[in-house]
């Protein structure tokens, strides 16, 4: 009896591995939208119930048909790639579902995997309609477990499996003396045996945790365990998913008898089977364990860990967007501007590395024939546009090309280094300026008693910067104090050797209406801030309301002393309150 067993698994085994080579062979003619009987332009709720549907039909264990056998597999290729939408992507574009990494908003990599391990005691018969998964637990008193990979890391085809998995169900080990890699496999009650040593995965105690995961960040994928528990399957899957997400996660083991007092603190303890968390931010800036709770399948756990990356870059309206300098955070800020409809994976990534150094924003744009892509000197994307501490932008990238995940963010990684020394080093440079000359670098406030000295007649030109809030007047401080410092502001009246040919003041708007009608006659009470452009002696003025930024606010002082803006008579002599 149980060499006919022995037969009929081998004969079946053998069938199966020959009808995957032939799908495998002819995928690229097969259209994989008539496998699943639905349209090229079908959501993937369309796809997911065509393949319930399909497989509820074919799967070996409810239809005998022999044909049935190859359609079942043929049915789960296409849902694999039809249901990961990197791989339909590629398969619409190429007939394969292989395809160059992207700067992508989705998946990361090009390893889907898709591995399923499960256990049954005597007499159990489980059936499952996902994708890929193919359990049958075997008669009264022994119990087998198989399992289809598609698409998996490891294997010797683009089904995730070789003969080497097929040849070590039958003899016990790997066929040759090899290691066991995950696929088609099995084993039988006590002979049941670890895919993976945890040894390949860092393990983890009380001080690296501390010191390497709490707060830093970073999405880890953490494996608890004990010695005595049972890990068939879980490194090999939790492997598959960090080769995946190389340089987006890192991995480690807890072992929960060796570290029984971090284990506790962190609420498991008392194991009686291993469990997954992944160190999380996707609840708020601060770090948590949120449990992975589906079943083992490499594709959901991958799933579950991209949902669980850093969300820190704030996702923002291009056309609506004006960066606002924080002279108390005093922290830089990098935009990414990309096609994608979601905030790139890397993205997240860098956005939780660069945590409380940088700002991180993204945007959705189309072409940089847009305006406001143009307005930033953007001539290619994707692209990253910087803003220093003191407002200055710079743009750090445009054309960006992604080879890899992991390269990727690494050279983006000596990107942003570099920006942030450039800007700690133009703050160090401008906090030994002030302290040197601290008295001459103050905007002072346009009040009666220094009108004279700042915007009397003896002044050529008298640069106002009006406010009406308390943030607004701190903006309008900063832009205008770093304009002042500048070569430029006074280069025209230089021969004079007055330091005052062009003088600086604010003006509280909300409290100098009757100053401003002298400009407009109503007090342009519709502006939150603007810049008066003042000239005393000739009764002139120019108002500049755009984009208040240094590099506007610089080309619109240059223009004025160029003669380069136009000018407007006063109404009357402004008078100061």
């Amino acid at each position: 009896m149980q060499s006919s067993k022995m037969k009929v698994r081998f004969a079946l085994s053998i069938f199966l591995f020959s009808t995957l080579l032939i799908l495998n062979a002819k995928a690229k003619t097969v259209d994989l939208y008539k496998v699943l009987g639905v349209e090229r332009n079908a959501s993937q709720r369309e796809i997911q119930k065509a393949f319930h549907k399909l497989s509820l039909q074919y799967h070996p264990d409810k239809n005998k048909n022999k044909a049935a056998q190859e359609k079942f597999a043929e049915i789960n290729n296409a849902y694999d790639i039809l249901s990961d939408e990197e791989k339909r992507k590629n398969y619409d574009l190429y007939g394969d579902e292989k395809g160059s990494p992207g700067f992508d908003a989705g998946h990361p990599g090009n390893q889907g995997g898709y591995t399923y391990f499960t256990s049954g005691g005597p007499g159990q018969s489980q059936f499952t309609s996902r994708p890929g998964e193919w359990q049958n637990m075997g008669g009264q008193g022994s119990s087998r477990s198989f399992s289809f990979s598609f698409g998996g890391t490891g294997g010797s085809s683009s089904f995730g499996f070789g003969l080497d998995d097929i040849f070590s169900d039958f003899f016990g080990s790997s066929f040759g003396g090899g290691r066991q890699f995950g696929g088609f496999s099995g084993s039988t009650g006590s002979q049941s045996q670890s895919r993976s040593s945890s040894g390949n995965i860092r393990a983890i105690n009380l001080q690296v945790f501390k010191k390497e995961i709490v707060e830093k960040g970073m999405t880890w994928l953490l494996f608890f365990y004990s010695p005595s528990s049972n890990r068939d399957g879980y490194e090999s899957v939790i492997e598959e998913v960090a080769n995946s997400m190389e340089g987006a996660l890192k991995v480690g083991s807890i072992n929960c008898e060796t570290e029984a007092s971090l284990c506790k603190e962190l609420g498991v303890h008392r194991l009686r089977s291993p469990r997954i968390f992944a160190y999380s931010y996707k609840a708020g800036d601060k770090g948590s364990l949120v449990e992975y709770n589906e079943h083992l399948v490499a594709k959901n756990l991958k799933s579950f860990c991209r949902d669980h990356l850093p969300r820190f870059s704030k996702r923002i309206n291009l056309n609506r967007f004006e960066f606002t300098f924080d002279a108390k955070a005093r922290l830089p800020s990098v935009l990414l501007l990309s096609t994608k409809k979601e905030t790139p994976i890397i993205w997240r990534v860098l956005s939780g590395m660069y945590h409380e150094r940088l700002n991180f924003y993204d945007t959705e744009v189309h072409d940089v024939s847009d305006p406001a892509v143009k307005k930033l000197g953007v001539d290619a994307l994707p692209a990253i546009v910087g803003w220093l501490s003191n407002g200055e932008k710079d743009v750090l990238k445009t054309g960006m090309s992604v080879k890899d995940q992991k390269s990727s963010i690494h050279e983006l990684s000596k990107l942003l280094d570099g920006f942030e020394k450039k800007n700690k080093k133009a703050a160090s440079a401008r906090a030994s300026k002030s302290h040197s000359d601290s008295a001459e670098e103050q905007i002072p406030l346009l009040t009666r008693s220094n009108f004279d000295a700042i915007c009397g007649e003896a002044i050529p030109v008298c640069i106002i910067g009006a406010f009406r809030s308390s943030n607004a007047r701190g903006k309008l401080e900063s832009i205008v104090l770093d304009v002042s410092q500048k070569s430029l502001s006074r280069h025209q009246y230089s021969a004079s050797g007055s330091r005052n040919s062009i003088t600086y003041a604010l003006l509280d708007a909300a409290k100098q209406s009757s100053f401003l009608s002298a400009f407009d006659k109503s007090g342009f009470k519709s502006l939150g801030k603007f810049l008066v452009a003042y000239k005393p002696k000739r009764g002139k003025f120019a108002v500049f309301a755009g984009e208040m930024t240094p590099e506007e606010v610089e080309r619109f002082i240059g223009s004025v002393l160029n003669g380069d803006v136009q000018f407007s008579k006063t109404r009357h002599k402004p008078l100061i309150k």
